[in-house]
């Protein structure tokens, strides 16, 4: 049997849109996944849906360094029995492969094996700390040098290997895994001759929306940390550069915004968003019903418009015509209605130029559109509504007083997200909610939210659930 390959990916430092474009592409293709429990879970999400997923933390329950060596070796062989099996293989590592991840020892393994891989960097957990504190780590005048080290050396050696007092001479010192040992660090730090008034930061969960972070001096940030219970993971940066911090903490000094929709990131925004879903979009399992439909209404031309009043809608009912041995050119002489521009942006990638669009991007600018075409129409206008599950029948019901003949036909599942993080929400400014089932689930999974907390809504109807599931509940 063929051997496999093995991709030892950089998954980065934190939020899952921080993996390089290669990584990405290589997830979605690969059989097998072995990964780092620090890596976002997120980012599994790009698998191929045969992908097998293994968590490290499945070989062997202990965390951290002391007893990784009987899990690097449950690692190792995991690797190589994989590939002898004729599978591809990636193995995702928090932040860059290269640094404090035990890459020497994986690529020992496979090169004694004869099996051939391939490394990706990633976003250095180091770098990702500099750059979301606003600190850089090398600056004129400032600092010209870094050095990286660990600050948990391995029980195996006699002697530490890390030269304090060369360390301490430098401009600036980056310590991962030193926490738990910082104090220790510290004071051979002072001893070596670093003032004890030098800056330090100390940031656990780099890009995630549980950043936290510290800033001191060597002599009081041990005590910092035990007042705010930062733990580990987390990453030191000891250095004057840490004085930039106070000028360039642009995460800090930014509002800071939880958007609980599907829809793309919007970088460009106000703000800084994090992006939670509330909703997950499911397939059904039998589409029957749309098949019947698209038979017997869009085939024999007994339906005069189809509206899509979500890009899902359109995606499912595309893919759906397409399964059933037809294309675009069967909607020849039926009319398009798009919800809004990014509905009709979808139909675009299927061919599809919608013609309507309300200005009002709602059901209800939908409703008024419709109030024209159904006013000048001489026979009963034949309406086909692809929806979700939930989706309000408002617009069904509306339509039908207008004087419409509507067939409401569910072509997707809308269901709560699993796996839902624990949030801080005294991290946030705003929460936008785009859906009603955004708020419904928003509310099922984390209460209402604090007083202190703007709550937008997109469109009238997610506005009157915000009314209904949270402002009536705090009244």
């Amino acid at each position: 049997m063929k051997k496999g390959k093995v991709y030892i990916v950089g998954a980065g430092p934190g939020a899952e849109d921080l993996i390089t474009l290669r990584g990405l592409k290589v997830l979605q293709q690969c059989d097998v996944v072995i990964y780092d429990y620090l890596v976002n879970k997120e980012i599994l999400k790009y698998t191929n849906p045969s992908c097998e997923i293994i968590c490290v933390d499945e070989l062997d329950k202990d965390k951290y360094s002391n007893g990784f060596s009987k899990r690097q070796d449950l690692i190792n062989g995991l690797m190589v029995k994989k590939c002898k099996e004729g599978k591809n293989v990636v193995r995702l590592k928090n932040g860059d492969p290269s640094i404090f991840s035990r890459l020497n020892e994986e690529l020992e393994v496979l090169k004694k094996n004869r099996i051939d891989f391939r490394i990706i960097p990633g976003v250095s957990t180091f770098l990702a700390a500099g750059c979301y504190l606003g600190i850089p780590l090398t600056a004129r005048g400032i600092s010209s040098q870094i050095c990286i080290t660990t600050g948990h050396e391995t029980n195996l050696k006699q002697d530490g290997f890390v030269n304090w007092e060369y360390v301490s001479k430098l401009d600036t010192i980056v310590l991962y895994m030193a926490v738990e040992n910082l104090k220790n660090i510290i004071d051979k730090l002072i001893f070596h001759g670093k003032s004890k008034k030098t800056p330090v930061a100390v940031v656990s969960n780099i890009s995630k929306i549980n950043q936290r972070y510290v800033i001191g001096t060597l002599d009081d940030i041990v005590e910092k940390i035990k007042d705010i219970n930062l733990t580990a993971p987390a990453v030191v940066i000891i250095g004057d550069v840490v004085k930039k911090e106070r000028l360039y903490n642009w995460f800090k000094k930014t509002k800071k915004i939880l958007f609980t929709g599907l829809s793309s990131e919007r970088f460009f925004e106000k703000g800084l968003i994090f992006h939670i879903p509330m909703i997950e979009i499911k397939e059904l399992k039998n589409y029957k019903h749309l098949d019947d439909y698209i038979k017997k209404l869009i085939l024999q031309k007994n339906v005069d418009w189809i509206i899509f009043t979500s890009r899902y809608a359109v995606y499912y009912f595309f893919e759906r015509l397409y399964d059933l041995g037809y294309d675009t050119r069967i909607l020849f002489g039926i009319k398009i209605a798009a919800i809004g521009s990014s509905t009709a942006n979808r139909l675009k990638e299927y061919g599809i130029v919608c013609d309507l669009v309300p200005k009002r991007e709602c059901s209800l600018g939908l409703i008024d559109e419709f109030k024209k075409i159904l006013k000048s129409s001489k026979q009963k206008v034949k309406i086909f509504l692809p929806r979700s599950d939930i989706a309000d029948k408002g617009l069904t019901e509306m339509l039908k007083k207008l004087g419409a003949i509507v067939y409401p036909c569910v072509v997707y599942k809308n269901v709560i997200s699993k796996n839902l993080p624990e949030i801080d929400f005294s991290f946030f400014d705003e929460i936008i909610f785009s859906s009603p089932s955004c708020v419904k689930n928003f509310v099922k999974r984390y209460g209402v939210p604090p007083e202190k907390l703007k709550l937008k809504s997109i469109g009238k109807v997610t506005e009157k659930a915000v009314e209904m599931f949270i402002k009536k509940i705090k009244s």
